[in-house]
């Protein structure tokens, strides 16, 4: 998942190296999704990060703009969280200057009480992602089971009456929705449902990584050609903006990117054992190799990290030959696109998306990737 970008900094600011570092904090889950890859993933390794491995991240995050505590796991789960957000907006105290990075998560809700929400915005939490897969009880729990619909709407609703009693500006709060062939008929009603729980902003969301065969009957995006809920989608922006809700969603149609929006040349994934990949869809805490379905052609694949950033120092293993490869592959995709778009507007005066035929190969992991058609 994509969160909202970080501020960038003022001109008289050194400009932030990483975009965003998508730390896990914890495997461990009080549901079971149904559109989740642990459903086809055997093996699942369940393990939260321990606060004193985090605080070693810290001194790290000076160079970072945004950091997601969120893997394959409910943050609320970990019992430390509170003190890891603290952690993580305050530094070590060893190096005078910390710029602080942004912080949040996205939460199912689950066990989200008034207590934890107001230990969360005092920790100083700048954004947090509140999960529905539908806009009613019947729908959402159908989907996201073990999930109670009535708590999570009203533990939303709490949240946001304790920030506005507070009188703070942060966290920025958004609802995050997958959607799916099951739930799109709800769609519609989300920016409603979002305006009366006190939240003016929705992410839509794909179903990027498909590890089962009704997972893959239920993507709504298609691999090519029209898509049936492109009209869905006009509706419900339609609906948010005259109530004053912010919508952001994906493309519906696969249109393949030089580099996926999780962009490894800026951003990364740390797994709860320390271990440094380039994405969190590269290294789920399951089995190796893994399954994954490409537009409906099923494979496995090898997890990908490049080394342990709690057993040696980050620029040693972001120095790794194997990944500056990886991004050197992503590198050059991205070089070429832009070379291409700059010679068509030369040549036609029109802004044009590069045919990406014409683009190196990305790594191969990345190749049966759906965050390559940017959907």
């Amino acid at each position: 998942m994509r969160v909202q970008p970080f501020n960038d900094p003022l001109p008289h600011q050194r400009r932030k190296r990483f975009f965003a570092w998508q730390v896990e904090i914890t495997t461990r889950c009080p549901l079971s999704c149904r559109m989740c890859i642990r459903q086809g993933l055997p093996g699942w390794i369940e393990a939260d990060m321990s606060l004193a491995d985090f605080r070693r991240l810290v001194p790290y995050f000076d160079d970072v703009g945004t950091i997601i505590l969120q893997g394959w796991g409910e943050p609320l789960l970990n019992n430390d969280l509170v003190p890891i957000i603290r952690a993580a907006k305050q530094g070590t105290g060893d190096s005078a200057g910390y710029r602080p990075p942004d912080v949040g998560f996205v939460t199912s809700g689950k066990g989200l009480d008034a207590h934890t929400s107001a230990a969360l915005i005092d920790a100083g939490l700048d954004f947090i992602g509140f999960s529905l897969a539908g806009s009613s009880a019947a729908v959402h729990e159908t989907i996201r089971m073990k999930s109670d619909f009535s708590a999570l709407v009203n533990a939303i609703h709490t949240f946001s009456e304790l920030q506005a009693n507070k009188g703070a500006t942060q966290p920025r709060s958004h609802i995050v929705y997958l959607m799916l062939r099951d739930n799109m008929r709800d769609l519609p009603l989300l920016p409603r449902l979002a305006r009366d729980v006190g939240v003016r902003s929705i992410v839509l969301t794909n179903l990027i990584h498909v590890a089962t065969g009704w997972q893959d009957a239920q993507r709504v995006y298609s691999c090519g050609g029209h898509n049936e809920y492109e009209e869905v989608l006009k509706e419900t922006a339609i609906r948010a903006r005259e109530l004053g809700v912010h919508l952001r969603y994906p493309g519906l149609i696969a249109r393949e990117r030089p580099v996926c929006e999780e962009d490894p040349l800026r951003n990364l994934y740390i797994s709860v054992s320390g271990e440094i990949s380039p994405c969190v869809y590269l290294n789920p805490p399951a089995s190796s190799p893994f399954k994954r379905i490409f537009c409906g052609r099923e494979s496995a694949i090898e997890k990908v990290t490049f080394g342990n950033v709690l057993q040696e120092s980050f620029g040693r293993v972001w120095e790794v030959d194997a990944y500056e490869n990886f991004r050197e592959r992503m590198r050059r995709r991205d070089t070429r696109s832009g070379t291409i778009s700059s010679f068509l507007f030369a040549i036609s005066g029109v802004r044009r998306k590069p045919d990406t035929r014409s683009l190196p190969d990305p790594p191969a992991p990345c190749r049966t990737c759906h965050k390559m058609l940017g959907v």
